[in-house]
């Protein structure tokens, strides 16, 4: 019996905010893995650069543990982006105010399948 084994990559504590990674991460989800890499190339956004980083792990790790597989067979399973750890600091203001700076961070979770054929 066959199992459909998943593989997954995961970064942590990236360095951009998960509100604009997640639109991102929602294009991608559900697409074949080069349609997604063709994708990601072409955003000039920060998270885009980052997603893909995870997604080309998740996939290396796919084809690393399954020889059998090549880079049309995979898909882009799930993608989720949650809050990483968030570093505060102070902005100094006029008249010896202070405001509060939090640069916040991300973590990617991406899971990438084997396309199924048509008789499975």
């Amino acid at each position: 019996m066959f199992v459909n084994r998943r593989y997954t990559a995961r970064g942590k504590n990236l360095p951009s905010s998960p509100k604009k990674v997640r639109p991102i991460a929602n294009n991608i989800r559900g697409k074949s893995y080069i349609e997604a890499v063709a994708m990601l190339y072409s955003m000039p956004n920060k998270g885009a650069k980052l997603l893909n980083k995870v997604v080309k792990s998740a996939a290396s790790n796919a084809m690393y543990h399954n020889k059998n597989l090549s880079e049309d067979m995979i898909i882009v399973k799930a993608v989720m982006v949650d809050d990483g750890s968030r570093r505060r600091s102070i902005w100094p203001r006029a008249r010896g105010r202070a405001d509060r700076l939090i640069n916040r961070s991300c973590h990617i979770f991406v899971e990438v399948d084997e396309k199924m054929k048509n008789g499975e």
